[in-house]
């Protein structure tokens, strides 16, 4: 098994033309699989598995609509899915090779269709919430015991964002995450995109932005598990594996996830066939082998990520499936909200407004 941590240059047009109908290349999100069945895949199938992974959409989005990235594989989030179907960067999937799809949850698949209508691009890999992670001591020594951890207020509020910057905050890069939250901090539609909408999300954003150590979408994983920071606006699964790496090392770090009382987004990470994917008959063979009831359930036990597999539930570890950080019940799923993709022009505001707001200025 090859596990590759490598950003593709001018060199992915040759891996392309290299690729044979032994090799298949996965694009992935860090941290994000259980590596013993990476080796399982290609021990059951006898096709070379190539794995390299990433840690931004942007950056994922990138290689896709310039074409010709090399890989069988790769995993947008829904929104970013949704906009690449639309550009037409991926092919439809062949369902008579993919036996195992009736393991599907179809709760998720209704909500994923939000992006890929009928389910015909792409299969659920992962799916969560966005919300706040805590070192829960360093908190209330720095708020008291009744600090908000479970509300908006908590990262959003500049008095609480001022005190907490003594001990450390780490935002996601990612817009399309935190602009909804800050919208939903406003009393507005997290989903709205309109020039209106985010400039109320920016004087969110702008009024607690000296108290933001660093926008990140992995880093804080290791920096909360430390006690290096004591606040992370993140994905649950991250938070989550923040938590169990603290009680793993017995530092004496006790990290919680919450997602926010005023509402939390809710992602889908989908696994897709890039249009020029150079083997797509491998990569129909590892979609298969993912749907897997007890393959998704080893990945989702190893990550602490809730998944679209409703076969892989029997097989969840109870630390999994039992926890409602992972799992929400009925009445935390209700107040969970979705958002679209950004239309080019917003999308443009969108961007331009974020460079403004990790710069501060």
């Amino acid at each position: 098994m090859k596990t590759h941590l490598l950003t593709m240059t001018a060199g992915a047009a040759l891996m392309a033309s290299l690729a044979t109908a032994e090799e298949v290349r996965v694009y992935n999100w860090s941290d994000y699989i259980d590596e013993e069945l990476l080796t399982k895949f290609e021990e059951e199938t006898g096709i070379d598995l190539i794995y390299d992974v990433f840690d931004s959409n942007e950056l994922l989005e990138t290689k896709m609509l310039a074409g010709g990235s090399g890989y069988d594989v790769v995993v947008p989030t829904g929104t970013f899915l949704q906009r690449q179907i639309q550009a037409g960067a991926f092919q439809k999937l062949d369902m008579s090779k993919l036996a195992n799809s009736g393991n599907m949850w179809d709760v998720i698949e209704k909500r994923t269709a939000q992006y890929d209508p009928g389910n015909e691009y792409s299969i659920n890999y992962m799916w969560g919430t966005t919300g706040i992670g805590v070192n829960t001591g360093k908190v209330a020594e720095v708020l008291g015991a009744d600090a908000p951890i479970g509300s908006l207020d908590l990262v959003f509020n500049p008095e609480n964002m001022e005190k907490l910057s003594s001990c450390g905050v780490h935002f996601l890069d990612a817009p399309t995450e935190m602009i909804p939250a800050a919208l939903a901090y406003a009393g507005l539609d997290p989903d709205r995109k309109d020039d209106e909408a985010l400039a109320a999300a920016e004087e969110v954003l702008m009024a607690v932005r000296p108290y933001i150590q660093k926008f990140h979408s992995s880093e804080y994983i290791n920096a909360l598990a430390n006690g290096d920071i004591c606040v992370a606006f993140g994905w649950s699964g991250d938070i989550l594996q923040a938590r169990d790496r603290a009680a793993e090392a017995e530092n004496g770090v006790e990290v919680a996830y919450n997602a926010p009382a005023e509402g939390a987004l809710m992602w889908f990470d989908q696994m897709a066939i890039p249009v020029d994917a150079p083997n797509p008959e491998g990569a129909h063979t590892f979609l298969n082998f993912i749907m897997d009831a007890q393959n998704m359930a080893a990945a989702s036990n190893y990550v602490y990520y809730a998944n679209g597999n409703a076969a892989s539930k029997e097989f969840l570890v109870e630390d999994v499936i039992g926890d409602t950080a992972i799992y929400p019940d009925e009445a935390t799923l209700e107040k969970l909200y979705t958002v679209t993709p950004f239309p080019p022009r917003e999308q443009r505001s969108l961007t331009r407004m974020w460079t403004k707001v990790k710069s501060g200025t």
